[in-house]
């Protein structure tokens, strides 16, 4: 019953602005049960989070969730937002995941947003050795000694709107577990819903 509410609700935002005025912002839906974090959704809502030790790792209205880019072979899925105690507080953060396009599956050069669908069902072992996983923060980057963990891509979905390719919605999970500082870290529950409409080809 929720789930068709909530349809009944996007669709009346929709129909009131435009579609890709809508389509590019942060939507917050909080999970049930912890609700600094946003629901695990399918929808595009341009929003992620995760729990990281004993604060929150989200998506927030002022910073660009999540940029794909292809060089040379190799898929980095870059996510950012703020790690603080707080839905769209605390410092700028980016986890970038970076691993061989062929490792999905894809062994041509990767161009336009299309190219995406292949994540689809897709699960990398971030303790692959030729997958990385950096963390920027403060301006500092800084590769993560990953002991165990994954990337779940479990949904890639190619949205038409007026009969038009618009985007592909990528939809899934993450965890993991790092050394940083020579310390075990935590990350987990991670989740994330994004629109995509360009794959920088750089």
């Amino acid at each position: 019953m929720k789930k068709y509410i909530l349809s009944a609700v996007i669709l009346l935002l929709i129909s009131s602005c435009s579609y890709d005025n809508y389509m590019e912002k942060t939507v917050f839906i909080p999970d049930e049960d912890d609700r600094n974090l946003p629901a695990y959704t399918e929808w595009g809502y341009n929003s992620f989070g995760a729990k990281y030790e004993r604060t929150y790792f989200t998506a927030t209205y002022d910073i660009i969730p999540c940029k794909v880019v292809y060089r040379s072979g190799i898929l980095n899925f870059n996510i950012s937002g703020r790690v603080g105690s707080g839905y769209n507080n605390g410092s700028e953060m980016t986890l970038t995941f970076s691993f061989p396009a062929s490792l999905v599956g894809e062994n041509n050069p990767m161009s336009d947003y299309k190219d995406l669908m292949v994540l689809h069902k897709k699960e990398i072992d971030l303790t692959d050795a030729s997958c990385e996983v950096k963390l920027t923060k403060n301006s500092q980057t800084e590769v993560l000694s990953i002991f165990s963990g994954k990337l779940a891509f479990k949904r890639a979905q190619l949205l038409r709107i007026n009969e038009k390719e618009n985007r592909v919605i990528l939809s899934g999970t993450f965890d993991m577990r790092f050394l940083r500082n020579e310390l075990p870290e935590v990350l987990s529950d991670g989740r994330f819903d994004f629109g995509i409409t360009e794959l920088w080809n750089l």
